[in-house]
């Protein structure tokens, strides 16, 4: 009986082992996440370059309101980022989820997705409060990503929807081009246009972004993430830790930057060693501005890129287009000669 007892006991125990010995190697590892995420700003006063947006959405923090927003601007210059860190100040990491909807509405704009989703988040009590004691505004924030993508029939049904329920909630609309959202919804809302980051403000956060992860740099390299970036935070981001894969070394040379953005460096052949005409066409832009073309020559081919744009998006021949382009451009310059 003794023995039976005695066997028993160790089985008892051994899984309790089996389990221990476990423990350690089936803890969780934090799961890898692209820099654009990581770096990401968790708090208003981090955004950067953008100091009217902040400064009024810092005194609608300080009162724990905040009017329907309307956020327009190129992409990567932060609007995004922007209101998720206004949300997460407002509510805390504990009620965040719940009184916040967040919708890509590119691909989610029909208006079935305004009279379910939207309206039936719209119409949810708001309940609980922050563990930390801060006050919590009575109010639930739906943001509307990509605005300007929704059909003009989801806009209008819209309208109703924020003003039956202004009382429990806030709407944050974002796009790029505000010409596309009707005149009903920007009336209700505060405009805030967002500009594309400077340079100096780019290279600060880059440089910031290397000191973290340990990487070589060189001023080259970073002056390259600036230019190809244009003003997109996002993108210039990107490229960097493109750049920095790319290389055993986790150098960020300026040549690895014009082979990740797809850069023109020789302009003999372009085409058929196949750049696409849209980054020439942008490339050449930029070196026409910086000529020392006089005022009307410089519209005269700007205009004639305009023309060359619309046919390359409707599908003309990319050689046959340039070539038109480049001919111009030779008439004009010729007239200094």
């Amino acid at each position: 009986m003794q023995a039976f007892l005695k066997g028993a006991s160790v089985q008892a125990t051994k899984p309790q082992k089996d389990k221990a010995a476990a423990g350690p190697s089936t803890e969780k590892k934090a799961k890898p996440l692209p820099w654009v995420e990581k770096y990401r700003p968790k708090c208003v006063d981090e955004v950067a370059f953008q100091e009217e947006v902040v400064a009024v959405l810092k005194k609608s923090l300080q009162g724990a309101d905040l009017p329907n927003l309307l956020f327009y601007g190129p992409p990567g210059t932060g609007k995004t980022s922007t209101i998720l860190a206004a949300a997460r100040e407002l509510f805390g990491p504990e009620l965040y989820r719940q009184r916040v909807l967040e919708l890509n509405a590119s691909d989610e704009r029909g208006i079935q997705v305004v009279r379910e989703k939207v309206k039936n988040f719209a119409q949810l009590t708001v309940a609980g409060t922050r563990t930390d004691g801060k006050p919590c505004p009575p109010f639930k924030i739906i943001i509307l990503d990509e605005a300007d993508s929704m059909t003009s029939a989801a806009q209008a049904a819209l309208r109703r929807t924020m003003e039956k329920e202004s009382r429990t909630t806030r709407f944050c609309l974002i796009c790029n081009y505000v010409s596309r959202i009707i005149e009903p919804l920007t009336s209700r809302c505060s405009k805030f246009r967002f500009k594309p980051l400077a340079n100096q403000v780019q290279e600060e956060r880059l440089l910031e972004i290397c000191e973290k992860e340990n990487l070589k740099y060189s001023k080259e390299g970073i002056a390259a993430l600036v230019q190809v970036s244009e003003g997109d935070l996002r993108k210039a981001i990107t490229f960097l830790q493109s750049a920095a894969r790319l290389n055993v070394d986790k150098e960020v040379t300026e040549s690895a930057v014009v082979e990740i953005a797809g850069r023109v460096m020789k302009y003999r052949n372009m085409v058929d060693e196949g750049y696409a005409a849209t980054q020439i066409l942008c490339q050449l832009h930029e070196s026409i501005i910086a000529h020392d073309l006089s005022d009307k020559q410089k519209s005269a081919i700007t205009e004639k890129m305009a023309v060359v744009d619309k046919c390359l998006a409707d599908g003309a021949d990319e050689y046959l287009q340039m070539l038109s382009l480049c001919s111009l451009i030779m008439q004009q310059a010729a007239l200094n000669n």
